[in-house]
């Protein structure tokens, strides 16, 4: 019986979505939740490059997503929308089916760029300073957005679904559902393979102990460097994503409350655990999700018992009493997360046995 790999596994997956999704089987609603998933699984497995394999704590993760974010949508909207701000569009729509791809790569690529923001002080510092470090840069790379009106400035930016109907009128399929998945997966591959490479045992080993590392032969700035550019870079794809799906951003959306959800995910999966990593995200998100259905019961049930005034509602905000509480709890009473440092193919040997990447 020939072995199943997982190219084919991944690829039967994609095909199923993509069609019960054109075909109506699968609604809107259930086909966001899905893309949110997807960007937060890249979110979540591209943070623990740095905050779990090489043993950092970094906090400004959002940052990069939102260098990603802007500088894809504006090419997008650029190449191939006309708007009042960048003119006539630079190339003919029914291009933006083939060069999508290309323009999030090239996203990517500018925030792995801004990622050398945080990897040089990396050289020279380590844990909570850091952290500072991080937090400084996402709150750098959020003020100078602000701060320039032709991108919209605090106002935000738009005109990325316009992009999406030029995909759709030359191919009626869900483009931006696709590109999530194949991205997902891809980014999930990405990791796999840099962990298991020679660069992934070098940020291990910077991990256990960065002084004997380097006595060993360890080029530890380069591997920092690498480390924290891929991390960067893969943020900055989830954020072109995560601009095409909503079809607007806001500076503020990448600010630290963007960067704890990516904490949140990172440390209730597992540091180290690229498995704990896919899974904290899709719980996460469906967490989040069930918040918009649980507030409202909660007014209901709150205002039935006269706990709250009438005036008053609970409201979305309160999902950020939530995601810090969760990572307290987790901090105080499970730190190693829900796998800790192990792979699923660690809990169950059989996987190794039926799927690999050949």
């Amino acid at each position: 019986m020939r072995k199943l790999t997982v190219p084919t596994l991944l690829l039967a997956i994609t095909g199923v979505i993509v069609f019960m999704s054109h075909q109506e089987y699968i609604d809107l609603y259930i086909q966001s939740v899905i893309m949110f998933m997807g960007v937060n699984i890249i979110l979540s497995s591209s943070f623990n490059i740095v905050n779990g394999y090489m043993g950092e704590f970094a906090c400004g993760h959002a940052g990069f997503m939102a260098v990603g974010a802007y500088v894809t949508s504006v090419i997008n909207v650029m190449l191939f929308t006309d708007d009042k701000v960048f003119g006539a569009a630079l190339l003919p729509p029914e291009m933006a089916v083939y060069l999508f791809p290309f323009t999030l790569l090239i996203g990517g690529a500018a925030a792995a760029v801004a990622g050398v923001l945080v990897a040089i002080p990396s050289f020279k510092t380590r844990d909570d300073y850091l952290a500072i470090i991080t937090i400084a840069a996402n709150f750098i790379i959020i003020s100078t957005i602000i701060n320039i009106d032709k991108i919209g400035g605090a106002r935000g930016f738009m005109g990325m679904k316009k992009v999406l109907f030029a995909m759709g009128d030359s191919y009626d399929i869900p483009w931006i559902l696709l590109w999530v998945i194949v991205f997902t997966f891809g980014t999930v591959f990405i990791i796999r393979r840099y962990v298991t490479s020679t660069y992934g045992k070098g940020i291990i080993a910077i991990k256990q102990d960065e002084v004997a590392a380097e006595i060993m032969s360890v080029n530890t700035n380069k591997m920092k460097l690498v480390a924290f550019m891929l991390s960067s870079g893969l943020a900055g794809i989830a954020g072109g994503l995560f601009a095409h799906i909503l079809g607007y951003i806001n500076p503020n959306s990448f600010g630290i409350l963007k960067s704890t959800e990516c904490l949140v995910m990172v440390y209730l999966g597992g540091m180290g655990s690229l498995s704990g990593s896919v899974i904290s995200a899709i719980l996460f998100t469906l967490l989040l999700e069930s918040l918009r259905f649980i507030i409202p019961w909660m007014n209901t049930a709150m205002h039935y018992m006269h706990l709250l005034p009438d005036s008053y509602e609970l409201s979305q905000v309160w999902k950020w009493v939530i995601i810090p509480l969760i990572l307290i709890l987790l901090m105080q009473f499970r730190p190693e997360g829900i796998m800790g440092n192990r792979e699923l193919s660690d809990i169950f040997p059989k996987l190794k046995k039926f799927y690999s990447f050949k």
